[in-house]
């Protein structure tokens, strides 16, 4: 995939009262102030793919960051891609989601919040456009961020359990989306096992309820179908269950679309 900006990246700590977050940064190298990017990773972790697309963020203009979700439960826990993994191990699978079940709605929102007064510290943030992807439990927690006003725009791919949970909370996610202040687009495939066509269309209808400036999309695709974008870089991953090139090329065109809000 063509680069398109140079650009520096590395890992800093984020801190958070007496937690210090591990996160991914990559920034272009150029002066002036630019709008920033927070990146939700999967159950997986700040793997190799998620550094990818927190890079790809970059090379487009923009200050990227992927904060560690799992930080308080397991550090510096990641599951990569790879040839003999390519739709990642049991065992991969098995400490994701054990690590998953252990979240907190409030101290996820509590990192989200100490990640946005990180990048408000950057000398060339814009501390007014500030933004969020995530897919599958990044996708949920990027629709949790939402509703956060500092957050201009947020992308959203195949968030998992927002429509009936919100890790230890009475409510789910999906109550609080009359509390999303900017625009909000989603993610779907017709084709997802984990999160159900009857999911996305209550999310769609909450989303039109409340009357959020919204685009949802639904390609004929199942579920991680992003990870095509990718399928250049890792040819194994054309056998993966789920990537899905033209899905994932047109998804991402509809991410810089909505991104230029934070241009503005």
């Amino acid at each position: 995939m063509q680069i398109t900006m140079e650009i520096n990246t590395g890992y800093v700590k984020v801190p958070n009262n007496d937690l210090q977050i591990d996160a991914y940064l990559a920034q272009p190298v150029i002066t002036g102030t630019l709008g920033a990017v927070m990146v939700f990773h999967e159950i997986f972790g700040v793997n190799d793919n998620i550094r990818d697309i927190t890079e790809l963020i970059a090379q487009k203009g923009y200050v990227a960051i992927a904060p560690a979700m799992y930080q308080r439960i397991a550090p510096g826990f990641e599951f990569g891609f790879s040839e003999k993994d390519i739709g990642f191990s049991p065992e991969a699978y098995r400490l994701g989601l054990e690590h998953y079940q252990q979240v907190k709605y409030q101290e996820i929102l509590s990192d989200i919040q100490a990640t946005i007064t990180y990048l408000k510290t950057l000398p060339n943030v814009k501390a007014d456009s500030i933004g969020s992807i995530g897919f599958c439990f990044g996708g949920h927690v990027a629709y949790m961020a939402a509703t956060l006003p500092n957050i201009k725009a947020t992308a959203s791919f195949y968030g998992g359990g927002i429509t009936t949970s919100s890790y230890g909370e009475d409510i789910p996610t999906i109550a609080r989306t009359s509390e999303i202040k900017g625009t909000i687009y989603t993610f779907f495939g017709t084709k997802d096992l984990l999160v159900s066509q009857e999911e996305n269309q209550q999310i769609e209808a909450e989303l039109k309820k409340h009357q959020i400036n919204h685009r949802v999309f639904r390609y004929d695709a199942g579920h991680g179908f992003f990870a095509g974008l990718f399928i250049d870089k890792y040819p194994f991953l054309a056998q993966h269950p789920s990537a899905n090139r033209e899905a994932a090329i047109d998804a991402w065109q509809q991410v810089l679309e909505l991104f230029q809000n934070l241009k503005k």
